[in-house]
């Protein structure tokens, strides 16, 4: 459930007379930062970073649909009026506690990245999705976690010409998501493509 006291445009650092197209990239920007994956599942930072990574898909969750902004916000003001009331506190949904629900709603987002930055592609044999050669560039071309997941998944993906040191366009399995091809990935990639990500976007933002 959302916490009443929690400040969903300090999460995502934004302004609160900020757009839909602010929020929006508020949300990339801070969800490439603390995604679980940039570090190993080992390390201490883990859970720190699923937790705060919860907390920026609610932020998004909360204010990317005008509806649900617009009560956020009522009670948000309320809150700075009657600071020693408790009002009933803003609920952005309970699904928005589990871990795996910011995953799917990140995956939605995080194929629209891919897309702008040329990292996978429609298919028009079946209106499905690739991954492009970029995308396996970035990853690594032909590292040993690629083409692991590559030689391990064969019946579901074609492999296509290789050349250099990248790999070819690689076909995923019909119906399978850009995202659930990336997270099939050894988190080693899985990192690399995140950061290069996070730094295209970033880029992007200073050359707007």
């Amino acid at each position: 459930m959302g916490d009443s006291g929690i400040d969903y445009y300090k999460i995502l650092e934004v302004d609160p007379s900020a757009t839909e197209q602010q929020i929006r990239f508020a949300y990339k920007r801070a969800a490439l930062k603390s995604h679980p994956d940039r570090v190993p599942a080992t390390s201490p930072e883990r859970a720190s970073r699923e937790e705060t990574f919860k907390r920026v898909n609610e932020a998004y969750y909360a204010l990317s649909d005008p509806t649900r902004r617009r009560e956020y916000d009522n009670e948000r003001l309320r809150r700075q009026r009657q600071q020693k009331a408790q009002p009933p506190p803003f609920s952005p949904g309970p699904e928005t506690d589990s871990f795996s629900f910011a995953s799917d709603q990140f995956g939605s987002i995080f194929e629209e990245m891919l897309r702008e930055e040329g990292m996978f592609e429609q298919d028009g044999m079946d209106g499905g999705a690739r991954p492009t050669g970029r995308f396996w560039s970035i990853v690594g071309g032909l590292s040993g976690g690629a083409l692991g997941f590559i030689v391990a998944n064969f019946p579901g993906a074609l492999a296509g010409a290789v050349a250099g040191n990248r790999l070819g366009a690689v076909r995923d399995a019909r119906g399978k998501s850009v995202y659930e091809v990336f997270q099939a990935l050894p988190r080693e990639d899985k990192a690399k493509l995140l950061s290069e990500l996070a730094a295209r976007v970033l880029r992007s933002a200073v050359s707007s």
